[in-house]
């Protein structure tokens, strides 16, 4: 049995075995978008690690124990899983099919995404409850992949749990992993307004460096307002932006941009109409509102994560 899959042979069928994120990369993949290349590890691959080393058995009692009123509770139960799926030993077969689909995607840099089973359904969004690791090389794609599989047992992940009533339900997670995007710009597109709602315009959020400062709220990105039949610019706000999320030969960085350098502004008038094209594609594609990922490297943009707008 294979516990890895490529995006090719995935599509938006796919959530039960790659998750969320996995199956819509994958069906972005063959309806031709431009999708970094990768592959998931299937839910099956963790499903199988927690019932050969036994773990499923302690991580339910530990669960059990847990009070979702008392904070202390539910950080002390997701210290003790996690610390316990960190010291585990993942079996050796799968270890080298992970292995041996990474050197495929020749890529020194690879993003490791956690892709719950139960996630980003039109009712409930796990995006944020679960954990990402950029730039991450062969060295420590293994532990990187294992860091996803507890990140289903983060506070905030527990918590979301309870509150979904979600914690008698067999909940599992897949791992994307994907040849990583150095991006020069990235962010967020909403194909509706999110805040008015009015499905004729769609917002394009825009910023220096690797998305995750945008996704993870810490800089305030440039805000432009597409209108969705004749691509006119409707209204285009630019922020100053304090700093970008940059690699370098020691990591992830937060390298300082001058007044000048993040004041400007970060699309031009012609990139926020071919990218606002793009996210209109791929809507008509879904059939339903997204709310779509994207970075920018080398004059192209890449599509890195699509899922429904949960909150319409």
């Amino acid at each position: 049995m294979s516990y890895t899959k490529n995006f090719e042979n995935l599509s938006k069928n796919d959530v039960a075995i790659a998750g969320g994120k996995g199956a819509s990369l994958g069906e972005m993949t063959r309806a031709g978008l431009h999708v970094p290349p990768g592959f998931v590890v299937l839910a099956a691959a963790f499903d199988r690690f927690l019932e050969e080393t036994d773990l499923d058995a302690e991580i339910e009692a530990r669960l059990k124990e847990v009070n979702k009123k008392d904070l202390n509770s539910v950080d002390k139960a997701s210290n003790e899983i996690r610390a316990i799926i960190a010291k585990t030993k993942m079996p050796k077969d799968l270890a080298q099919e992970i292995l041996k689909d990474f050197k495929k995607l020749k890529s020194k840099f690879v993003a490791v995404r956690s892709s719950a089973t139960s996630e980003d359904s039109k009712t409930a969004s796990w995006a944020g409850e679960l954990e990402t690791y950029l730039n991450v090389t062969e060295k420590d794609v293994i532990r990187q992949v294992m860091k996803c599989w507890s990140s289903l047992f983060t506070p905030r992940a527990i918590f979301y749990r309870f509150e979904k009533k979600l914690h008698k339900t067999k909940v599992s997670v897949a791992v994307v992993v994907q040849k990583m995007v150095q991006s020069e710009i990235s962010g967020i597109s909403f194909t509706v307004h999110p805040v008015t709602k009015d499905p004729n315009q769609m917002v394009i959020e825009a910023g220096y460096g690797l998305g995750e400062a945008i996704v993870g709220g810490m800089v305030t990105p440039d805000t432009y307002i597409v209108h969705k039949d004749d691509f006119s610019i409707l209204d285009i706000n630019v922020s100053s932006q304090v700093f970008a999320i940059v690699k370098t030969p020691k990591g992830n960085v937060n390298k300082k941009l001058s007044p000048s350098q993040g004041g400007k502004q970060k699309l031009s008038g012609r990139q926020i109409v071919e990218l606002a094209q793009t996210c209109k594609a791929i809507e008509e594609h879904y059939k339903h509102p997204q709310d779509i990922e994207w970075a920018f490297e080398k004059n192209r943009f890449y599509i890195t994560q699509s899922r429904p707008i949960t909150t319409l």
